[in-house]
C-alpha cells in the first residue's frame, strides 16, 4: 500500500470553494482509499492506496468525485510518499532560511514546456528565487522578503508556464510528506 497527497488547488480562501474537511476525507474514503487524514483546512488529505496507483488517475478521480458530489471543480495535484521525501530533502534554500513560511513548493499539474521553464524569470524589483525540482513538476520558491506582496505568485507561475499550480509553504510540505511517510 503506497501513501499519498492529494492538494486541492483554491478551495478555502475567503467564501469560494467552501470544502468541510469530513467531507473530503468521506468522499476519499468513498474512492477506496484508506487511513484518510486530512491536514490544515486548506485542501490536503493523505491517503493509502495500492501500490503503483497512477496519482494522475487519482487526481482525476478526486477532482471528479469532488465535482460530482459537491459541485465544485477544483484543480488536484497528487504527489507519493517518496516523492514528498524527495522534495522535503532537496529543497536548496531550506539550510539558510529557517523561517518556513518564506518557503514554497508550487506543485504543477504537469512539467511545462520547455520554453517556458526557460522563459520564466522573477519580476524585475523582486528578490524571491526559484528552482524546479528533479521531476520538473514541482518549484522550490523562496521569498526574502515575504510572499505576500510579491508579484511572483501562483497565478503569475500558471500564467508565465501554462499549467496549472497550487502553492504550499514549507512547514505544510514536511508536514505532508512526515504524513505520507508513515
Amino acid at each position: 500500500m503506497g501513501r499519498y497527497a492529494a492538494l486541492l488547488r483554491g478551495v478555502n480562501l475567503g467564501s469560494h470553494n467552501r470544502i468541510g474537511m469530513a467531507d473530503l476525507r468521506r468522499i476519499v474514503t468513498d474512492l477506496g482509499h484508506d487511513d484518510v487524514k486530512t491536514y490544515l483546512q486548506s485542501g490536503n488529505v493523505v491517503f493509502g492506496a495500492g501500490n503503483g496507483a497512477d496519482p494522475e488517475r487519482l487526481a482525476g478521480d478526486l477532482r471528479r468525485a469532488v465535482a460530482d458530489q459537491l459541485a465544485i471543480d477544483v484543480a488536484v495535484m497528487v504527489r507519493s510518499g517518496p516523492e514528498l521525501a524527495e522534495l522535503t530533502g532537496g529543497n536548496p534554500y531550506a539550510p539558510a532560511q529557517p523561517d518556513e513560511v518564506k518557503l514554497l513548493v508550487a506543485f504543477l499539474a504537469e512539467p511545462p514546456e520547455a520554453d517556458r521553464v526557460t522563459g520564466l524569470s522573477v519580476p524585475g524589483g523582486e528578490t524571491a528565487e526559484f528552482t524546479f525540482a528533479g521531476t520538473g513538476r514541482d518549484l522550490y520558491l523562496h521569498y526574502p522578503d515575504g510572499y505576500g506582496r510579491s508579484r511572483f505568485s501562483n497565478a503569475f507561475l500558471e500564467k508565465r508556464l501554462a499549467v496549472v499550480s497550487t502553492s504550499r509553504n514549507w512547514k505544510t510540505v514536511r508536514a505532508l510528506a512526515e504524513l505520507t511517510a508513515s
